[in-house]
C-alpha cells in the first residue's frame, strides 16, 4: 500500500476515533438544536487544524503548530461554555467554570511557551522532513486536533453536564493533583529554558533541579494534572460519558510511546550515549516519575 494511503487512513482514523468518544460522551449530555454540543466541540478542533495546515503547508512552516493547538482549546472551551448556557437558559454552575479556568491557563502557558521556543529555535526538528510532504504533515495536525478534543474530552463534557458539586471530595484531590503537576509542569520548562539559554551549558543535558529527580519531569507534570482533570469530573460523568475517561491515558500514550519520552530518549542517547556523567546520570534518575524507576 502507498505511503500517502496509509497517512490519509491514519487521517480518518484519528477523525473516527475523536467521533466515537464524542458520541459516547454525549450520551445524556444537552444538545443545541439537535446536535451534540461534545460533536460540535470535536468537529471544531479538527476543523480549526485543518483550516491551519494548509497555508502551513504551502509556507513549509511548523511555527505555527503549537499556537493553533492552543487556539482549539480555547475555541472548544468557548464553544461547550456558550452553547451549553443557550443549551439550559441558564449559567455554569461553579465546578464547569474552575475547570475553564483551569485548562484556559494551563493551554495559554503551555502554548504561548512552545510558541516562543520554535520562533527562538528556528524550527521544530520533528517536522524536519514530514512537512515537506503533504499527506504526512497532515497526519500530524489530524494528531494534534485529536489530541486537543481527546484531551479536553472529559473537561468538556462535565462543562456540558453542568453539574452543581462543588464541595465534595473528588474536586478538591483533582485541584491539588492539577495544581502539583501544573507546578512540575512549568517549574520544569522553565529551568531547561534557562539552562539551555547559558552558553556554557552548551552541549550539555540538564540534571539540576526537577530534572535531578525526573528525566522528563515536564512530561510528567503534564500526565498529572490531566489525572487531576479526570478526578475532578468523574463523579459528573454518567453511562457511557465514563469513556471520556481516556483523556490521561491518551495523554499518556502519546508522550511516552509516540512523540515524548521515546524520541527524546533516543535522540539523547544518541548525542550523549557513552558520556560517564550521562550514563550515571540516566542509570540513577528514573525516566518519568520522580523517586520511581
Amino acid at each position: 500500500m502507498p505511503q500517502n494511503i496509509k497517512d490519509y487512513i491514519a487521517v480518518i482514523i484519528a477523525f473516527s476515533l475523536g467521533a466515537l468518544v464524542a458520541v459516547a460522551g454525549s450520551n445524556g449530555g444537552y444538545e443545541y438544536k439537535g446536535y451534540s454540543i461534545l460533536l460540535i466541540c470535536m468537529a471544531f478542533s479538527f476543523l480549526l487544524h485543518w483550516i491551519a495546515f494548509l497555508p502551513s503547508y504551502l509556507a513549509r512552516t511548523e511555527k505555527f503548530y503549537d499556537i493553533i493547538g492552543t487556539v482549539a482549546y480555547l475555541t472548544v472551551l468557548a464553544t461547550a461554555s456558550y452553547l451549553t448556557i443557550l443549551s439550559t437558559n441558564g449559567h455554569l454552575q461553579i465546578r464547569s467554570i474552575i475547570t475553564i479556568a483551569l485548562v484556559t491557563i494551563w493551554a495559554l502557558r503551555l502554548g504561548l511557551f512552545l510558541f516562543i521556543r520554535v520562533l527562538k529555535a528556528g524550527e521544530d526538528r520533528r517536522f524536519r522532513e514530514v512537512k515537506q510532504n503533504f499527506s504526512k504533515f497532515l497526519v500530524w495536525w489530524s494528531v494534534s486536533a485529536l489530541w486537543v478534543f481527546l484531551t479536553s474530552a472529559n473537561a468538556l463534557t462535565m462543562i456540558i453536564n453542568n453539574v452543581g458539586y462543588s464541595d465534595d471530595l473528588y474536586l478538591f484531590l483533582g485541584l491539588l493533583l492539577w495544581l502539583v503537576g501544573f507546578s512540575f509542569e512549568a517549574i520544569a520548562d522553565e529551568q531547561k529554558r534557562r539552562f539551555k539559554s547559558d552558553v556554557n551549558n552548551k552541549d550539555s543535558f540538564i540534571q539540576t533541579g526537577l530534572w535531578s529527580i525526573s528525566r522528563h519531569p515536564n512530561y510528567f507534570g503534564e500526565i498529572l494534572l490531566w489525572i487531576g482533570m479526570a478526578v475532578i469530573a468523574f463523579p459528573t460523568l454518567e453511562g457511557w460519558q465514563y469513556v471520556t475517561l481516556i483523556s490521561p491515558f491518551f495523554i499518556y500514550v502519546l508522550l511516552t510511546r509516540v512523540s515524548g519520552v521515546n524520541l527524546l530518549e533516543q535522540r539523547a542517547d544518541q548525542k550523549w550515549g557513552g558520556d560517564e556523567d550521562y550514563e550515571i546520570y540516566k542509570k540513577n534518575t528514573p525516566v518519568l516519575i520522580p523517586y520511581i524507576k
